[in-house]
């Protein structure tokens, strides 16, 4: 039981990253677009590597 409960930890640290991430895009395009709209790329790429290794994640643990 303790290793599927570290396996649901981990999945929800992944997750967070994800929407941390996704956090961060928003608050540029709402509050800071025409100054900050340089690091778009860069979050949106972070952003899909993250959710594709949460997926990953969830996948390989058949969670």
């Amino acid at each position: 039981m303790s290793e599927e409960k570290d396996t649901k930890k981990e999945l929800a640290k992944l997750k967070r990253l994800a929407t941390e991430i996704a956090g961060e895009i928003h608050d540029i395009v709402e509050d800071t677009l025409w100054s900050e709209y340089n690091r778009l790329p860069e979050l949106a790429q972070s952003c899909a590597e993250a959710v594709k290794k949460a997926n990953d994640y969830k996948k390989e643990n058949g969670l």
